[in-house]
This record gives C-alpha cells, structure tokens and sequence, in this order.
C-alpha cells in the first residue's frame, strides 16, 4: 500500500499528550485512601511527563483544586511532583490556574507553605539546561533564556498571591532565601539575577529589607575578600599583556574573548563581584529617588538599613576593598548623609566601650571617607579634623599626667595611632583644597592644629603610622612649615629593630613596616563597570611637586614605598 503524505506526517509525529489514564483526581485519591494506589502512580507519573500539554495539564489543575481539602500531609509526594512542574515556561492559562492552584493550597494547608514558597524562590536563577562539552554533560544555567525577565514577574506575581492568602508569609521567607542562595561560584548572571530578585521581594516585603541586605553584603564581602586588589592588578595586567603581544586572535568570535578586553574583569571572583556591585547600587539609586528627585525620608529608612550592615558585617571585615562603597555611593546623595556617616564613625572611634579594633577600623574608615569623598566639602573636612585633633591633644593630656611614663605601645594605644594616621591622612589629600581661596587663613588654621605637639609627644605616632603616610605628610607639612618631622622620622628609623621570623627556608630578618595592621577602605576603586557610578564621586590624588619634595627630601625613591598603601599601583608607589 502506498503510503500518502499525510498519513507519513502521522507516522513520524508524536501522539497528542491530551490523553489521560485513570479517573478523576477526586477518584484517585479515593481509590488511594482505600488502599489502590494504581490510578495514584500513574497520576505521578504523568505529572512528572515533560511533554504534558497545556490543556491537559489546566484539566488537571482544575480538579486538584476542587479537592484541594483532601490534599493533605498524606500527599506530600504528588505535591511535590506538581510544584515541580516547570509552570513559569507555559502559556498565560496555564501560568493563572497554576496561581490559583497555589493560592487555594496555601490557603487550605499551610503544611505546603514553605514547599510553596521554596518553589517560588528555585525560579529566582536561570532554569539548569545540560551542555555536552568533549563528550562530556556539564550542568549549567541558561543565561541566554529570553523568557526571564517574564519568568521573574510571574515569580514575583506567585509570591505576592501567597503573601494575600497567607500574611504570616515573611515569617519564613528569609531562612528559604538564605537557604537557595547560589554558590558563589556560580555564573555571574546567576548571581545577578539572583541578587535582583532579592532586591525586588524588598519593594513589596519591607520588613525584611535590612536582612536580604545583609545576606547579600555578606555573600559579597567573601567575593571581595577572595580577589585581593594585588590579584586583581595582576590578572588585569597579564590579559593585557598577552592582548599586546597578539595571543588573542581577534579574527575570532569576539565573544570568545576575554571579558576584561571589554567591560567584563579578567579576575572570574571580581567579575562576578562587580556584577553584584552594578545590581545593587541601581537598586540604590532606584529606591532613593522618584523620576530624578531625592526622596529623603526613603533615603534615610535605607541609609539606616545599610549602617546596621555596616556595623555587623563590613566594619569588623578586615581588607574588603569594594563593597564599602554602596554606603559611600549613597551619602554623595545628600551632604546630611555623609555628615551622619562621619559622625557615627567618630562615636565609635572615641566610645571606649567599643573593642579596640572597631575603634581602630573607624578610624580608618573616617580618614579615608575624609581623603577620598569629593562631594564632602571643605568646611566638613575642618569640623571632622577638629574632632579628631582635640581627642588626640585630650589622650596626649591624659598620657601626660599620667604616674606611668607613655610609650610607643600599639597594644595599648592603638586608637590613639589610627586617630592621628586619619588626621595626617586627611591632610595629605585635602591640605590644597584648605589653602585655596586664603592661603594665610588656611595656614593659620593649620597651625592652629598644634600639629607639633602630635608628633612629638612621648607615644610618638610617626614610628606607628604607615611609612608612605607619615613620608607624605613630612613633606607636605614641611613644604608649608606647619611642623617639621624629618628628624624625629630618622630616629625612628635608627630604633627600628628588625623582627627575626622563621620560616621554611630558614631565618629571615624583617622589619613590620604596617604594625597598626590598617589598611584605607576607600582606596582606588578597580571594578570597571561599577566603577562609572564612583568615578564622578572620587578624589584622586593630585600633588605631584609635594611628591618630588617627599623624593628629594626623604632620599625614598618613590617605589620604595608600601604597595596599596595610599592606593598605589604597582611600580610607583604613589598616592592615586
């Protein structure tokens, strides 16, 4: 027999899945309580069918709700099975039956509460797709779905169903959201979409902004303290160094280039830092101001929610060097923010109730917020460093009158020494911008500091601060003659005893050029996308006679300074 064409497009395509086995699910689940599970199996069975077609699966959906009473504990598993269905991909009348499907569960058992919740959240990431590399199926996630941005509003669309039907939702949402955060060493986007979504649940659920905040800065701080600044230099330098020298064939498929020829990072743990960095200062941005408009009193509810971060995670995190700057970014808002940022470091750093070193990281965060801040205006920086001025003359005072004579002891007086490194940071960076206009009015204010009497004091804070702050501020004070500081530099450097360490290749004889172990928090920033939001906000360092008579008077080529000490590069040692 001859076989037509239209009976061959019968043969060669699949059957229709628009036919079910079994009976209704009311009769099912029936059959089940009396101990016939057939029709129940094969229910699960065909749920979990990935070729079941829309009408089918409404049919189904519909029943389930009809009998959604009966669905109990006892039917966990096929619960299951129909939160897994992948819904979000499907036509618009499956996606509202399967809404009100979840809407009428959570509203009859809340026992499927959290399952339904834990559902909604999978969704927040790009669904896994399997991809054959050299004969080999490697998992990943489908950055390229074009449906996400879909995906996620109707994501969003469910959770805020359940929140109508159950108000008591919030209560368990943030263990699940902690729970189904990516690893971090998943792809950027993954992160990225992850993160937003977070961001999103906080338009709606307030209540619970301050926590995702903290669980993403603090799943951000181990991305930045895992790229190291020095790493990041040099994986930026070596992809450029090859790109020179032409090991990249650029006749290829641009997209199998590196990331850092374009926007991206060439450091994987920074790329993906950065992406988190662009995602929430526009979240930032977004909840702060109203078509272009500031909105101070939401302003200030974030600003708050962002300290409390601050202080639990990023204050006592030693050398983050990024994520910082969220809070940074939002202070250049409005002059009051940034003012209220200074003052709250100042209280920590003078509290003698707070551990010394939350006081000693205050310290530096104060003087570099100070330094590098170009939107905190001058009259700002004189009232911070009259705060700091005094205490240091007050803790001299008490050092002073005290039965037991002072000495330079890190241990003891570290505050103390982190205090007078933010001054003299300060002033490296901001001493111009003091002179310009009067230039007798600012010296006269500069030698109203009594800055003398700082460095001379018995607790001696030149021999503790780092050594390129305390070269820079000689010679710039000497340049203008508020205090001369060379003599006491070269004592110190004649006391200086080398610390003997051993290590595997036997004793070696160092000196500890960082004993205050600080480091500045708002040093250059390296993160090429975000970075557009920084830039404008950033002083950079600009003095370069003052560095020519810091090399002539110290005798200190400039690259003997300390890498990344006053946010140099590499090879020059300098203040950037």
């Amino acid at each position: 027999m001859e076989v037509t064409s239209d009976s061959r497009d019968f043969l060669d395509s699949p059957p229709a899945k628009t036919v079910r086995f079994g009976g209704t699910v009311a009769e099912t689940l029936a059959k089940r309580e009396r101990g016939d599970c057939c029709d129940y199996e094969l229910l699960k069975r065909q749920l979990s069918d990935p070729e079941i077609k829309d009408g089918q699966l409404i049919s189904w959906l519909q029943e389930f709700r009809g009998c959604v009473t009966h669905l109990t504990k006892d039917h966990e598993q096929l619960i299951y099975t129909i939160l897994r269905l992948p819904w979000v991909g499907r036509s618009q009348a499956v996606v509202e039956e399967y809404m009100a499907f979840i809407s009428s569960l959570v509203s009859a058992q809340t026992v499927y509460l959290c399952a339904c919740i834990k559902m909604v959240v999978s969704h927040f990431t790009p669904k896994r797709v399997i991809i054959c590399e050299g004969g080999v199926d490697i998992s990943d996630s489908d950055d390229e779905d074009e449906n996400l941005p879909r995906n996620f509003n109707l994501c969003h669309e469910a959770l805020q169903l359940i929140i109508r039907y159950v108000p008591s939702t919030s209560r368990f949402l943030m263990p699940i959201l902690t729970e189904k955060f990516p690893f971090l060493q998943k792809s950027s986007t993954t992160l990225e979409c992850y993160v937003h979504n977070l961001l999103r649940v906080t338009i709606y659920i307030p209540s619970i902004r301050r926590d995702v905040l903290e669980l993403i800065v603090g799943k951000m701080l181990k991305l930045d303290v895992g790229a190291p600044k020095s790493d990041i230099e040099e994986a930026e330098e070596v992809l450029n160094q090859r790109a020179e020298e032409g090991l990249f064939d650029m006749d290829e498929d641009i997209s199998a280039a590196p990331p850092s020829l374009g926007t991206g990072m060439a450091h994987p743990v920074a790329d993906r830092l950065d992406t988190l960095m662009v995602v929430l200062m526009a979240y930032i941005k977004d909840v702060c101001h109203v078509d272009g408009f500031l909105q101070v009193e939401k302003t200030k509810d974030l600003y708050r929610d962002l300290l409390s971060v601050f202080d639990k995670l990023i204050l006592p995190t030693h050398a983050s060097y990024h994520v910082q700057y969220t809070l940074f970014y939002l202070c250049s808002f409005r002059m009051g923010f940034a003012e209220a940022f200074l003052d709250h470091l100042w209280k920590i750093l003078q509290s003698p109730s707070q551990p010394a070193v939350l006081r000693q990281a205050a310290a530096g965060y104060l003087g570099s917020f100070l330094a590098r801040a170009k939107f905190v205006p001058v009259l700002t920086v004189r009232s911070s460093l009259n705060l700091l001025i005094a205490w240091i003359h007050r803790y001299i005072d008490t050092q002073d009158g005290s039965d037991r004579p002072a000495c330079c002891d890190v241990s003891l007086h570290g505050p103390f020494y982190t205090a007078c490194q933010a001054v003299f940071y300060t002033l490296i960076f901001r001493h111009r911008a003091m002179l310009e206009g009067d230039m007798k009015k600012g010296l006269e204010y500069l030698q109203s500091l009594n800055l003398e009497r700082v460095v001379t004091c018995q607790l001696n804070p030149l021999k503790v601060c780092l050594p390129a702050v305390t070269s820079m501020f000689a010679a710039i004070s000497r340049v203008y003659q508020v205090v001369f500081c060379y003599n006491i530099i070269e004592r110190n450097n004649r006391h200086m005893l080398p610390v003997v360490r051993n290590s595997a290749g036997g004793d070696s004889v160092t000196t500890n050029t960082n004993p205050l172990d600080s480091f500045f928090p708002f040093d250059p920033y390296l993160l090429k996308r975000s970075l557009k939001l920084i830039e404008p906000l950033y002083q950079v360092w600009e003095e370069e006679a003052d560095t020519e008579q810091l090399a002539i008077k110290t005798g200190q080529q400039p690259s003997d300074a300390p890498r990344g000490a006053m946010g140099s590069t590499p090879g020059d040692g300098l203040p950037h």
